[in-house]
């Protein structure tokens, strides 16, 4: 996928003109100042996205972000969104809307494509026709993939040009401003400490809300049961982020509601808890309305914060959740055990729990045991080749198995012609497997 966005984002470059790139590329490359880098001999302005000329001098002082994109591929567009509601918040306030600017540098396939796009943005873009500068951007700052945000700070020196831009506003917001070496440092540390102080009332409640939704009552018709947090102080959780509209959710769901009822009969003894342990999952909802919401809140068997709950977006950047679904699992402090429990819970299980690293080392010791035992090579009955058993630590790795889809880490039996690579129980050896 991205071989083939990178090649549509060069072929398009290439597109609209076949200026030659000279002598005067190198002087302007070579040089930092804004200027140099986003004016050609043929051309020294920007376009308005109403398509007025604004002098590239104008910008001169100015902390810039080159904003690399195109309207062809979807992650541009969502980030697209983002970056609006951050550029307003920043030029709306008399502090910083003078300092700051967005200069769109297109990989858009032609120049309708270019329009239509640029008219989303409230910022400045270099024209369509100026494909001397397009490229000389994208040759010095290397740019591997789109979106691509480079903060530029307005004079040389240590952590003047920033590339990755499209993270701190994803992971940091309007608050990453001014992008100086010295405010994001700062930002690290506000942040190491706001996970070293974490609880799970403050990541869970609010002013206005002390409590989870739970599943209806016979007695209850409409109104959802309420939960309070402090019920869950003291038991393992793990914070669901997931959606009714994902795929991959809805499809390890189903894994997961099955692997936590097996924990919570575990941990029952008789009809006691062992030793007060217990686990519970509270979703944390990216579902796009609120009937999408319940309807797929009551396949679940746990708990859930309530549909666009102001507490989510905190927990998404808290956690930076890139992508669902997500299992971040916290221990009975309420601190963060792992944020890999997705993962976890595809291999081991519910013998996961309670996702400690004492625990994982049980399991991966178990592993190494077990695996004393498996025939060296084996041919599998998915596969054409010989398979070869590999560890981690001798040729394996993370893996997808080619055979059921999940995550796999630590043994595995791999071709290695051609990379395919299974779990050792999925492996259904055929007659006359090799032991070595």
């Amino acid at each position: 996928m991205m071989k083939e966005m990178m090649s549509n984002h060069d072929q398009a470059l290439s597109n609209g003109t076949s200026a030659g790139i000279v002598g005067a590329e190198a002087e302007r490359v070579s040089s930092s100042r804004i200027s140099s880098l986003l004016a050609s001999t043929d051309c020294d302005y920007l376009l308005s996205p109403s398509g007025n000329q604004v002098k590239v001098a104008d910008l001169d002082g100015k902390i810039i972000g080159l904003y690399f994109s195109a309207n062809w591929y979807p992650p541009c567009w969502n980030f697209n969104q983002v970056l609006v509601g951050i550029y307003n918040q920043l030029k709306n306030s008399s502090s910083t809307g003078s300092s700051f600017e967005i200069v769109y540098i297109s990989s858009d396939e032609d120049s309708d494509a270019f329009n239509t796009y640029h008219a989303c943005m409230p910022w400045l873009a270099i024209p369509f026709s100026d494909l001397e500068t397009k490229k000389a951007l994208n040759r010095k700052f290397e740019i591997e993939g789109i979106p691509s945000l480079v903060i530029l700070q307005p004079s040389d020196g240590d952590g003047a040009t920033l590339h990755d831009g499209v993270e701190l506003i994803y992971r940091y917001g309007v608050q990453a401003f001014p992008f100086t070496k010295q405010r994001l440092e700062q930002l690290e540390e506000e942040e190491k400490q706001k996970h070293e102080n974490q609880t799970l009332t403050n990541l869970l409640t609010n002013h206005d809300r002390h409590y989870l939704l739970g599943h209806q009552t016979p007695n209850q018709v409409k109104t959802p049961n309420q939960v309070p947090v402090a019920s869950l102080v003291g038991k393992t959780i793990g914070l669901y982020f997931s959606a009714q509209w994902c795929i991959p959710c809805v499809n390890f769901t189903p894994r997961l509601i099955s692997i936590y009822k097996k924990i919570k009969e575990q941990m029952l003894v008789g009809d006691q808890q062992q030793d007060g342990e217990d686990f519970e999952i509270v979703f944390v909802s990216s579902d796009r309305d609120q009937t999408s919401f319940e309807a797929y809140f009551t396949t679940m068997p746990w708990l859930a914060l309530p549909f666009e709950d102001p507490n989510i977006k905190e927990l998404v950047k808290h956690f930076d959740v890139k992508c669902i679904p997500c299992l971040v699992i916290l221990g009975p402090d309420g601190k963060t055990v792992t944020r890999q429990g997705r993962n976890l819970i595809n291999l081991y299980k519910e013998n996961a729990y309670p996702f400690t690293d004492a625990k994982l080392e049980l399991l991966e010791k178990k592993m190494d045991e077990e695996a004393k035992s498996l025939p060296r090579s084996v041919y599998h009955g998915g596969h054409r080749h010989e398979l070869n058993l590999v560890s981690e630590g001798n040729g394996g790795g993370p893996f997808i198995c080619c055979d059921c889809d999940e995550q796999g880490c630590g043994w595995a039996y791999q071709c290695l012609e051609c990379g395919y690579e299974v779990h050792p129980k999925c492996v259904a050896a055929a007659t006359g497997a090799v032991n070595t």
